[in-house]
């Protein structure tokens, strides 16, 4: 994947192979899953924790400690980006509402411009790591209360609003994007995973995406490329990107990599 001029500031992710994709996230600079389920967990919800700092929100940033195989942390991550996110949908050919167009545009400018679940309203901080041909982005934020619950509720929705769309890309060229629930670990207080695929027939890009809330902050973790998913990374990275911020929000300092790996 080649690196294209932004036209606008955001970070994607994805392979160094192809002519037109990375993926994205926001922030500051510097992957056994469970059912997918954007309800809180029973009994999950904890007193409220101390507001999220930007010290907080690096801290509970993963590392390459947390997550298996060969991930390594890179500097540049706030300056990637796909552009076979770039596209308008094409409303005619939706297979669902043609109503649900507006659902489908509003993902696919989400994932280019990395505010799937809205503007955070506080700190936030940015962290990505690549592995051959494959990147991975994890973001910690703080978010109003309301606003991260909607958000969270309208992931839920999208693998049945954009089940499968296309859209014409900047160049004129046709993309089919599928769009399916993930499984995400039983982790915080509710959660909800993505998987999206978006072929334009020569390439196919595969995006894991999971969203975790733990009281009024989260994290968001996008991984993926041209090679395929990259599920088990994303579940570690949930696994352990929730441990630290949970971590953080109680004042403790989090550990890298406490031993789940065999």
């Amino acid at each position: 994947m080649s690196r294209r001029p932004s036209r606008r500031p955001a970070r994607v992710l994805a392979p160094a192979l192809a002519a037109a994709t990375l993926l994205t996230t926001a922030g500051c600079s510097d992957s056994g899953g469970g059912a997918p389920d954007v309800a809180a967990s029973p009994g999950a919800e904890k007193s409220p924790a101390a507001r999220l700092t930007e010290a907080g929100a690096r801290a509970a940033l993963i590392t390459e400690a947390d997550i298996e195989d060969d991930w390594a942390q890179v500097a540049d991550a706030a300056g990637w980006r796909d552009r076979l996110l770039i596209g308008k949908v094409d409303v005619a050919d939706l297979l669902t509402a043609k109503a649900n167009a507006v659902d489908c545009q509003k993902l696919l400018d989400a994932l280019y411009g990395d505010d799937l679940l809205g503007k955070p309203s506080g700190a936030s901080a940015l962290r990505g790591f690549e592995q051959g041909d494959s990147r991975l982005l994890h973001q910690v934020a703080a978010y109003d209360r309301t606003d991260l619950d909607a958000s969270l509720a309208w992931l839920k929705t999208l693998p049945v609003k954009c089940d499968q769309f296309t859209a014409t890309g900047d160049d004129g060229g046709q993309r089919t994007v599928q769009v399916i629930e993930s499984p995400v670990p039983d982790s915080g207080d509710a959660r909800q995973g993505l998987r999206v695929t978006v072929k334009d027939g020569t390439s196919t890009l595969t995006l894991d995406v999971a969203a975790v809330r733990v009281g009024t902050d989260a994290i968001t973790v996008t991984a993926g490329g041209l090679d395929g998913d990259e599920d088990d990374s994303v579940e570690q990275a949930v696994r352990q990107g929730t441990q630290r911020l949970e971590d953080v929000q109680a004042g403790r300092t989090p550990t890298a990599n406490p031993g789940q790996f065999d």
